[in-house]
């Protein structure tokens, strides 16, 4: 079973300084159809303006995933975390028993355009941890890497729940494919560009679940960034 979300039907806000889509219920975004997909409950994606950004803030029990797109990211968090997530890095959160944290756009010139992932935990109350790791364009280009997994996999950051995140890059004749197991689920969020998977020729903002399916297929690829999770 295939449900397809197009980018135009997200739910949508512009606060001046931030402009964001949310592809399931989030804020004062709701809608009882989008809830979540098994435990993954957010994927924002946010452009804020130079120079503004998030103030600090606390999360707990949830998996934070920033995937930075274009520009750069400042973090800083309660547990003496401050660096910048530039495009192709990954960043990591586990808020756990709970943080606080503040992310701003990096530069005063450029905008930064980045997504904001949130995976609910299989168990909650557990310290909290942050890491982050670079994974460069060759290592996506034509393929799916591995991000993020329950066992840090392939060197992949590791995150408290039984779920894999993967990143590719495709253009032209480029194709990959990705096997789920029986009882797993599938969710395609295309980042930019165009790509076919499973013969839905999605643009960029549009999504994919998968459900009862046993293949995820991405072909035909035109400058596409693609982001896939393997779920419970």
């Amino acid at each position: 079973m295939l449900i397809r979300r197009n980018s135009a039907e997200r739910g949508h806000a512009d606060h001046g300084w931030l402009k964001s889509a949310h592809s399931f219920s989030f804020a004062s975004y709701y809608h009882p159809a989008h809830m979540g997909f098994g435990p993954l409950r957010v994927i924002n994606e946010d452009r804020v303006v130079p120079g503004a950004g998030f103030g600090t803030h606390g999360h707990r029990d949830m998996e934070i995933i920033s995937y930075v797109l274009a520009g750069g990211l400042a973090h800083r968090d309660s547990m003496g975390n401050g660096s910048t997530i530039q495009p192709g890095d990954v960043q990591l959160m586990s808020a756990g028993t709970g943080v606080q944290h503040s992310e701003y756009n990096a530069s005063v010139n450029d905008p930064v355009h980045f997504l904001q992932i949130w995976i609910e935990p299989s168990s909650k109350g557990k310290p909290s941890r942050y890491a982050e790791k670079h994974f460069p364009a060759e290592e996506k280009r034509g393929r799916l890497r591995l991000l993020v997994s329950q066992d840090g996999a392939d060197g992949s950051l590791s995150m408290l729940q039984d779920a894999r995140l993967y990143a590719g890059l495709f253009d032209g004749t480029e194709q990959a494919s990705l096997s789920l197991a029986p009882g797993r689920r599938g969710y395609v969020f295309l980042a930019r560009g165009q790509l076919l998977v499973n013969g839905e020729r999605l643009q960029a903002g549009d999504a994919l679940q998968l459900q009862d399916e046993s293949l995820i297929a991405l072909s035909d690829g035109q400058d596409a960034e693609v982001l896939v999770f393997d779920l419970p």
